[in-house]
């Protein structure tokens, strides 16, 4: 893919996983906690309301899937997935680039399914 910036690249893969039916959020998180690419699906109203609690939770998912103490003994994290009674919510760090990948998906979404989606569009490098 020349010319194509990571921004433009992290865009277009948000938009690829934004198709899948279940999928209502994708977009790239800085680790500053600020939304870089991507973002919730055409139409879609938002659960949440509060735009404050929404960028506090995006700084905390930040924080966590950055965290490293573990990772020699057990490996890095894969992803981090919470289901909630509204929402799946999974990030996917990609810790050289100290950036991450949230979705938000439908509660009955299979958390293993979605990882596995993410993990294909995310890798093919085309």
């Amino acid at each position: 893919m020349t010319g194509s910036t990571p921004s433009k690249l992290h865009d277009e893969k948000c938009t690829q996983l934004l198709h899948e039916s279940e999928i209502r959020f994708a977009g790239i998180i800085d680790k500053d906690g600020k939304l870089i690419a991507g973002g919730f699906k055409a139409g879609l109203v938002p659960h949440e309301s509060d735009d404050v609690r929404l960028q506090s939770f995006l700084e905390f998912v930040s924080n966590v899937s950055i965290r490293t103490e573990y990772d020699e003994s057990l490996g890095p994290i894969n992803y981090l997935a919470a289901r909630r009674d509204k929402a799946v919510l999974v990030s996917f760090p990609f810790p050289v680039t100290q950036i991450l990948l949230l979705i938000s998906a439908e509660p009955s979404s299979n958390i293993d399914n979605l990882a596995k989606k993410v993990v294909e569009i995310f890798t093919d490098v085309k």
